[in-house]
């Protein structure tokens, strides 16, 4: 055999194990890119099958090596394809527990789009996230769902057009006796790295409202609380807590501001 011909063999067995291995890759891959991706605050847990496909569920992170709390009902089942290898992205999720639809990304390593869905979101279970959920101790009905999403990725920054909802029905919390305390919608419209924020009450008996925006991961927002009619007394020291009390016509408010 001549000496090219014998590199040419050599080339073709590395190739032939770097794709055999890529083929077989653990889907414990995927809990380290998520852990990445969310500074180690969520992780999946009794992961099983492949990187390509699997299942597994998703939840908090307790430290190194620590046991994943679940953050969702059911289990989140994909499948990957191995065009991805390619730099083509063919991804399909599934949770019928908790996502109104199958969820289908496409594009490339680049550019990608994701079909629009909604997921509920058990509101006690977020308490696991931290400050200040698990001082207010939320209750009530949320889903976040999203109509199709386009992502742009360059250099070290990611950029998302579309918009997103936040629907939260009957919301209570620890701090407050009376439940609910209202229904509530917080909409995103996202365009590049920056997104639109506005929150409307649906119903009381707490109102809340205002308008911000989400840039780069700093959050401002501008807005007020108050209580509905005859709500008053009975809201008073959660009001307190949330603001400084200011005029509004010939309303008293909470003012609302975060910069």
């Amino acid at each position: 055999m001549s000496k090219k011909a014998g590199m040419l063999w050599g080339g073709a067995a590395i190739l032939s194990v770097i794709v055999t291995m890529l083929i077989f890759l653990p889907a414990s891959w995927l809990a380290l890119l998520l852990e990445k991706q969310t500074s180690g605050r969520l992780s999946l847990g009794d992961v099983q099958g492949s990187f390509w496909r699997g299942s597994a569920f998703v939840g908090v992170a307790s430290g190194i090596n620590g046991p994943v709390t679940p953050l969702f009902p059911g289990r989140f089942s994909w499948h990957i394809s191995p065009m991805m290898i390619l730099g083509q992205l063919e991804v399909g999720l599934e949770n019928p527990a908790v996502l109104s639809q199958a969820v289908k990304l496409s594009g490339n390593l680049g550019q990608w789009h994701v079909t629009a869905a909604s997921l509920s979101l058990p509101p006690e279970r977020l308490e696991g996230l931290g400050a200040p959920l698990n001082t207010i101790g939320p209750s009530g009905q949320v889903r976040l769902s999203w109509h199709a999403l386009e992502f742009t990725r360059y250099e070290a920054k990611l950029d998302i057009n579309g918009k997103m909802q936040l629907e939260l029905d009957d919301m209570g919390s620890r701090l407050s006796s009376i439940k609910p305390l209202g229904s509530y919608r917080l909409v995103f419209d996202w365009h590049g790295q920056i997104a639109d924020v506005a929150l409307s009450s649906l119903k009381g008996p707490m109102l809340l409202n205002g308008k911000g925006s989400l840039n780069a991961g700093r959050f401002q927002f501008s807005g007020t609380a108050q209580a509905e009619v005859g709500q008053k007394e009975k809201l008073a020291n959660l009001l307190n807590l949330l603001g400084q009390r200011r005029k509004d016509g010939d309303k008293d408010v909470i003012a609302l501001e975060f910069k």
